[in-house]
């Protein structure tokens, strides 16, 4: 299961029902099976706050990934999304709102499948698998 929340923003995923097939359409194509997601939309300073309390990082970021999964090869997990984070970088980026938080939903479950961004190659990495799920959103 999938669901979205907003914590101290007041924001609504356009179109959840898709962006679930979707999420489901990346989890499967990974090999893994969907258990529990939780995604939580919120503000740059709560998840600033999450971040110095959880992961002693004191700097403002656009996501947060928790995987609480206990068995291999299943999602489970909260990913925290800054609103104010991704209206910036689509701002910066010239992109549409939209295609800026997809990548980022998108971001966040390729951690809980195993892919990281911890150094130049790993982060190309990632951001193909990022190009490739964006491009496969419209068919969901």
């Amino acid at each position: 299961m999938i669901q979205f929340f907003a914590e101290d923003v007041e924001y609504d995923l356009p179109n959840p029902t898709k962006a679930k097939r979707w999420l489901k359409f990346v989890i499967e194509s990974e090999g893994f099976t969907l258990n529990q997601l939780n995604y939580i939309f919120c503000s740059d300073e709560y998840l600033l706050n999450m971040n110095r309390e959880h992961l002693q990082h004191d700097f403002y970021t656009d996501i947060i990934t928790f995987d609480t999964s206990d068995e291999d090869k299943q999602v489970e997990g909260e990913i925290y999304i800054s609103t104010d984070r991704v209206k910036e970088n689509a701002d910066n980026l010239s992109i549409e709102f939209d295609e800026e938080l997809r990548r980022v939903i998108v971001h966040g479950v390729l951690h809980l499948v195993g892919y990281t961004d911890e150094n130049e190659a790993s982060k190309a990495k990632m951001s193909q698998k990022e190009d490739f799920y964006l491009k496969n959103y419209k068919y969901q």
